[in-house]
């Protein structure tokens, strides 16, 4: 979440705000009052970086407190690593959100009022048992990075087409068969990690990310790249590695900005050397990436 954590909570602290899993049994007499208890964790939320910033990571929670869900004025919520199942529809009464930390949890799906964040703009939900994302997340207009990594995600619904102003999205080890169509309406993608899915192909579509800098694909069943791919000039870091590719597009020598070959996962250039490449691509790149270029660029 940035910046210095919030203080910690104490054993009281945490009886209190689990009021609606410790407390079931107890009589209204027992309770404390909505405000007073929404006070307590009100206490806890801090200022970091200009954003009223609260973290309840690592609590080992169950549930969110009901209490929580007043606190309209919060801009950064860290609920990571705890044992969340699901989150209620008030999560919507929080529109003030900026930042959304549901990273690695057990949700296995986000409410649709999640579409009420209208000043959402970072949102990690990696980590969980999520295989659908509610269409009302496409009403986010705001994101600028969506982290769904490691989930059993096969799609997403179209409505998502209309994030232009989403720049990172990860979709890395899921279940996805095809990238789904929305994402090649995402123009201002910078960023698009769908490594570890079930792609067999990429479709030509691909030329429409015309900002992307970086695509990572590694670890799929991909069979040949478009020449379209080849297209995207912007392009720093290719990653290709591990899939079923033989050969590549004689236009690849228009991707300028790779460099060279990289090895790396993360290193700019292209990742390409684990794929049963066949003669004689295969012997041109123990050249290098200026070797293949040489050899694909037309005489």
């Amino acid at each position: 979440m940035g910046g210095k954590q919030s203080r910690s909570f104490s054993s009281k602290d945490l009886n209190d705000l689990s009021v609606s899993q410790k407390r079931k049994s107890a009589g209204k007499d027992d309770m404390p009052s909505l405000s007073s208890a929404a006070e307590r964790i009100r206490r806890h939320a801090t200022v970091h970086f200009g954003y009223s910033t609260l973290s309840l990571a690592m609590r080992g929670l169950n549930g969110t407190p009901v209490e929580l869900w007043e606190l309209r004025e919060l801009q950064k919520l860290n609920l990571s690593m705890n044992s969340l199942c699901s989150l209620p529809p008030a999560l919507g009464t929080l529109d003030n959100l900026v930042v959304l930390n549901l990273w690695g949890n057990n949700l296995s799906s986000l409410p649709p009022e999640i579409g009420l964040l209208q000043k959402l703009r970072v949102l990690f939900a990696c980590r969980n048992r999520l295989s659908e994302v509610p269409e009302e997340l496409g009403s986010c207009a705001r994101l600028e990075v969506l982290s769904l990594a490691n989930n059993q995600i096969t799609g997403l619904p179209g409505s998502l087409a209309t994030m232009n102003s989403l720049t990172k999205l990860n979709l890395s080890h899921n279940r996805i068969v095809h990238i789904p169509t929305c994402v090649y309406s995402m123009k201002g993608l910078v960023f698009l990690h769908l490594a570890c899915n079930r792609l067999e192909t990429i479709a030509d579509q691909i030329q429409d990310l015309v900002n992307l800098k970086i695509l990572i694909v590694e670890g799929n069943s991909i069979h040949t790249l478009p020449k379209t791919l080849c297209f995207l000039e912007s392009l720093e870091l290719l990653n290709v590695d591990f899939n079923d590719l033989q050969n590549v597009p004689m236009e690849m020598y228009l991707l300028s900005k790779l460099g060279r070959l990289a090895c790396h996962p993360m290193d700019k250039g292209l990742h390409i050397i684990h794929n049963p490449l066949l003669k004689p691509i295969q012997e041109v790149l123990q050249g290098g990436l200026s070797a293949l270029y040489n050899y694909l660029k037309p005489t």
